[in-house]
């Protein structure tokens, strides 16, 4: 089924890979770079509890248009944290929707698809940040917003997708954790935009990444 030979590549882009370095034998230099450990800062939705985060709404305000999002903490709350996390940090803004596959998904977060490719020590470091698994029991449907990963277990990052049809072959294999509540018009136009091997020949960028309270009854 081409369906799912088509998502065996599609959480590529999650994953950057970096080779291992050798054990340092010699002392430690004063000026040495600091780890992914030390940079980490503290982020705004560390410690947020469910009700917290569901009452959270992102707006993706893209070339294209805006796209607004509901998430679903009680079903996958580290995947939902990593994302407002990221939202609200800035570390999706400027980047673009660098994975198209028509009639499927448009897939976006690839921090390193950030406009002119800025990208600092730290903000590598927090990109590379994974995340664990949390499949659950949220059907990948049209509108649903899944994290990417690559076949590595707790592989995912800061790539997500969104699907413009049903997935029945992910459900339960991928940690689906919002849905678009405005602007499906729009994952619509990002999706049928002319694509090259699942590349878009003009990626649409994610201006600036929002996060406000829901409104009550939405």
């Amino acid at each position: 089924m081409r369906l799912i030979a088509t998502f065996a590549v599609f959480a590529c882009f999650a994953v950057n890979v970096f080779p291992q370095q050798p054990e340092a034998k010699e002392p430690a230099k004063t000026n040495a770079r600091p780890t992914e450990k030390q940079i980490a800062k503290p982020e705004p939705f560390d410690k947020a509890d469910i009700k917290t985060m569901a009452g959270q709404c992102v707006s993706l305000d893209t070339e294209a248009g805006m796209i607004e999002l509901e998430v679903y903490p009680e079903h996958a709350p580290e995947t939902v944290r990593n994302f407002l996390n990221l939202a609200a940090t800035g570390m999706f803004d400027t980047t673009t929707f660098s994975r198209v596959v028509p009639n499927f998904v448009i897939q976006g977060g690839d921090v390193w698809s950030r406009d002119g490719g800025k990208v600092s020590r730290e903000m590598g470091a927090r990109a590379r940040k994974t995340i664990p698994d949390e499949p659950n029991k949220i059907l990948h449907q049209r509108g649903i917003v899944s994290m990417a990963r690559s076949d590595e277990p707790n592989s995912a990052t800061t790539n997500f997708f969104i699907l413009v049809k049903d997935a029945v072959v992910l459900d339960g294999k991928f940690a689906a954790f919002g849905r678009v509540t405005k602007g499906m018009e729009i994952v619509d136009a990002i999706n049928n935009a002319p694509v090259s091997e699942e590349k878009p020949d003009k990626p649409v960028r994610i201006r600036k990444a929002g996060i406000t309270p829901c409104q009550v009854g939405k």
